[in-house]
């Protein structure tokens, strides 16, 4: 373990290209190449219900279908105003959820949709991601790592989504806080553990990139980074600045929000199991013996 480990720190800290194509800003309608095909399977925007596998396969992406990393997903939004009205969102044709909201009216362009979506308790709206997890053969429904939904928030989306889907979706904490908020509500719970148990490393972007190491153990507002680094973080961040590559220690999904972001800027992004632990000295030490 540790020589594979070795391996992959020695490339990251030399063997990785220049031509990283960090320069480049994260796009909604930029994916990998490879990663979606070009032509959605259906022409509806969204379905009220998902009655079968094929109604999920027709409205769900892969990225990097046939790969040990593909993941069938689709977006939802869950409408209160109207008797929680359900659209499980057509995510072949649209990227994020802003912009199926936007195409179907739902909010005003020009609109703040960050706050009123992900951090207000009295939103209008609650957004997520279906998937299905293929380690566990299961589905599970997600919410952004940084979204502050209560436990009644989320309780109405998992009573929601399974009154409408046709087998059981179970609920992904993907935070600290979400994970404490459904502790009690005696709902189906997976957690990312679960789901890459014994699992100890995930290219979850692949990609190459050059930069100076910086292994961060808690990222708050007296961190600086720089746009020419290479992040390890111990724990995932709902956000951050533009960097060169991220290696995460605990185990994360192609559905993150440090994932899209590195899927954006055309950067690396790799779970090693326990990295802050591992590779505190490996890394620095290797760094330094290689430069002497």
């Amino acid at each position: 373990m540790m020589k594979k480990i070795s391996l992959i720190l020695i490339v990251l800290c030399f063997t990785f290209s220049v031509s990283a194509q960090t320069s480049r800003k994260p796009s909604p309608t930029r994916e990998p190449k490879g990663a979606m095909s070009k032509k959605p399977d259906s022409v509806k925007r969204s379905l009220p219900k998902i009655a079968s596998q094929k109604d999920f396969d027709q409205i769900a992406r892969v990225y990097h279908q046939g790969t040990p990393y593909a993941l069938p997903h689709a977006m939802f939004v869950i409408d209160r105003r109207f008797k929680n009205k359900i659209y499980y969102v057509n995510s072949q044709k649209y990227r994020f959820h802003k912009d199926f909201l936007l195409a179907n009216y739902l909010v005003s362009r020009g609109a703040d949709v960050y706050e009123p979506i992900y951090i207000r308790q009295d939103r209008r709206f609650i957004v997520g991601t279906i998937a299905w997890q293929k380690t566990v053969e299961k589905f599970t429904f997600e919410l952004y790592e940084g979204d502050l939904a209560n436990a009644d928030l989320i309780k109405l989306a998992y009573d929601t989504i399974n009154k409408t889907f046709f087998e059981e979706v179970a609920y992904k904490p993907n935070s600290i806080r979400q994970d404490d908020a459904t502790a009690n509500l005696g709902i189906n719970r997976i957690s990312a553990d679960e789901i890459q148990k014994n699992q100890e490393y995930l290219a979850l972007n692949t990609g190459k990139a050059v930069g100076r190491i910086h292994i961060i153990d808690k990222l708050d507002d007296t961190v600086e980074i720089g746009d020419n680094e290479i992040l390890i973080l111990k724990e995932l961040p709902p956000s951050l600045p533009q960097v060169r590559g991220i290696i995460v220690a605990k185990p994360s999904t192609p559905l993150s929000h440090v994932n899209i972001l590195a899927k954006g800027w055309g950067v690396p992004n790799i779970y090693i199991k326990d990295a802050d632990k591992l590779l505190k000295n490996t890394i620095l030490t290797g760094c330094r013996s290689t430069q002497s």
